[in-house]
């Protein structure tokens, strides 16, 4: 294994390395996971070994939306192998100990969110080459903080989108199921005409009621998606991080201890479910990649319902379930004080069901329940702005 016995001689690569690793808490996971993937014999993990631990794998994919790319599915394929070949270096017979743990801390050690970020985008562009289409993004070096330029296209975003979508969606379902489940595809169109607002000149004249994102030319300078990524969706990143983590963490974890804490989750289309509520996966997971606090994680649980637990376990009003009115409204949340996300949908312009009407849904997330006081209370919240753009309002102290 890689961990190295008190009578052995350690180099001072492997104790630097090991350093690091230790630094995030997972380096009796790594030793664990080195251990049942690495050949005896060679003392390293085979090249096909590691690429496979990273693969995905679901029976059908389904979207809310009609456009999915032919090389859609090819490029899942080959997440595991871009993976690989950009962060762990190979030997000869295989990928060492310090090696394997290099390629972790360059994927889940302690950086700035501006160099997860950038580990991501690497990861997309080399994997759209791999299923040979051409990447526009430009790395100067190899560094995690290099300056990225180049551009995309909106369908291209959203795909690199998507692809973060899988992340999450993978490392949630294969906490608790073993097996194959459907994969779902959310509609995230909010995301991507929030990009476009943000990078592109004269985005904010764009008709986002009416705009088909896959037919628009126009071209995302990829430094500008870099900041709107981190000042719209700060926990973007965060997708690739546990997904590599969770990924080498299940190889650490015996059978009988995965089927030990396994639980069912639920397999129904997310389209279906989802249809009545303003709080569709799409939008859940968009809030989720904003605030910096478990929060996110309890929000998520709309897209990953387990154990016939879901959003309606945490419903406090719904006004088509409860009736319409304010006093409605405050005996379903009397006596609540935990935090709560609210959200607001509405129509303008012309009478709800004319052609010309422009239908938005808005939210806000406080840290605490209401209550019925005089005067001024609770902590700041966010203010969202989830459809048909997506924004999100951080408090500003003022």
């Amino acid at each position: 294994m890689g961990a190295s016995s008190s009578t052995e001689q350690v180099s001072a690569e492997q104790r630097e390395a090991e350093t690091l690793a230790a630094s995030t808490g997972a380096l009796p996971m790594l030793q664990k996971s080195f251990s049942r993937l690495s050949n005896p014999e060679t003392k390293a993990i085979p090249l096909t070994s590691l690429q496979e631990c990273f693969c995905i794998a679901f029976n059908n994919a389904k979207c809310e939306t009609p456009y999915v790319p032919d090389y859609f599915l090819q490029l899942l394929d080959q997440l595991g192998p871009s993976i690989v070949d950009l962060f762990f270096v190979a030997e000869k017979g295989g990928i060492s100990w310090v090696e394997f743990v290099r390629g972790y801390t360059k994927c889940c050690g302690r950086m700035s969110a501006s160099m997860s970020l950038g580990a991501l985008m690497s990861v997309f562009s080399v994997t759209t080459v791999k299923v040979g289409m051409p990447s526009k993004l430009q790395f100067e070096s190899d560094d995690a903080d290099c300056k990225i330029s180049g551009s995309l296209r909106p369908n291209e975003l959203l795909v690199l989108l998507w692809m973060c979508w899988i992340m999450t969606w993978s490392s949630r379902i294969s906490k608790f199921s073993n097996g194959k489940l459907n994969l779902d595809l959310p509609d995230i169109n909010n995301l991507v005409l929030s990009a476009i607002v943000s990078c592109t000149e004269g985005g904010s004249d764009l008709n986002v009621w009416d705009c088909d994102i896959t037919r628009l030319e126009v071209q995302l300078p990829a430094g500008k998606i870099h900041t709107w990524a981190l000042n719209t969706v700060p926990n973007l990143a965060d997708c690739f991080v546990q997904f590599v983590h969770v990924k080498l963490q299940n190889t650490a974890t015996s059978e009988s201890e995965m089927e030990a804490s396994s639980s069912s989750v639920s397999d129904v289309s997310s389209a279906k479910s989802c249809d009545a509520r303003l709080l569709t996966c799409g939008r859940a997971w968009a809030i989720s990649l904003s605030p910096r606090s478990t929060i996110g994680q309890e929000i998520l649980r709309v897209c990953f319902p387990r154990d016939g637990e879901g959003s309606e376990e945490s419903l406090l009003y719904r006004s088509s379930l409860h009736g319409k009115g304010l006093n409605r409204f405050w005996s379903n949340i009397e006596g609540y004080h935990g935090p709560m996300l609210m959200l607001i949908s509405a129509s303008s312009g012309n009478s709800e069901g004319s052609t010309n009407s422009r239908r938005w849904i808005i939210g806000a997330l406080t840290q605490q329940g209401f209550e019925n006081k005089d005067m001024f209370y609770g902590n700041s919240g966010n203010l969202y702005a989830l459809s048909p753009v997506f924004h999100s309002f951080s408090p500003s102290g003022k």
